[in-house]
């Protein structure tokens, strides 16, 4: 085949540093906003984008030419950047090392996209912690809690 074609959907989860409660809702519309233009130059889409103040959630609609790592790399280490030299009083900001990314069906868009619009009705009921554990279980992602939590 002399073509290349690709549409992978991807849910990705990653926290700030331990957790903390350093996305204020004043200003995280404009982090959203700043990941598209991450993305975009990755020749990637997002396609919803979520959280409360420990943590952040990513729809997206990857490119084939981009590993998910290097993806996520870019989009922790440039918004860092980005937060630290924009948002006044939050030079000690820092994203969590690690991330969790699963697969989304075409058919499961709809449903991940209303999930992440609603976390703050989520969190209300359950930590970070206790969703994540839930999306490991839910995806069959084996892992030791001893090493989950930085």
């Amino acid at each position: 085949m002399p073509q290349s074609f690709a549409r992978v959907y991807v849910h990705l989860i990653f926290s700030t540093k331990n957790r903390e409660r350093t996305i204020k809702p004043e200003w995280a519309p404009r982090l959203n906003e700043y990941l598209v233009g991450i993305l975009r130059q990755r020749k990637c889409e997002l396609l919803a984008a979520g959280g409360v103040e420990d943590h952040i959630h990513l729809l997206i609609s990857m490119s084939r030419e981009i590993a998910i790592s290097d993806l996520v790399r870019d989009a922790k280490s440039i918004s860092s950047h980005w937060i630290h030299t924009t948002i006044p009083g939050s030079r000690a900001f820092a994203w969590q090392q690690g991330y969790s990314v699963f697969s989304v069906s075409q058919s499961g868009l709809e449903d991940v996209k209303s999930y992440i619009a609603n976390q703050e009705e989520h969190h209300a009921k359950r930590s970070f912690q206790e969703e994540l554990l839930a999306f490991l279980k839910k995806h069959g992602v084996e892992y030791d809690e001893r090493y989950m939590w930085d």
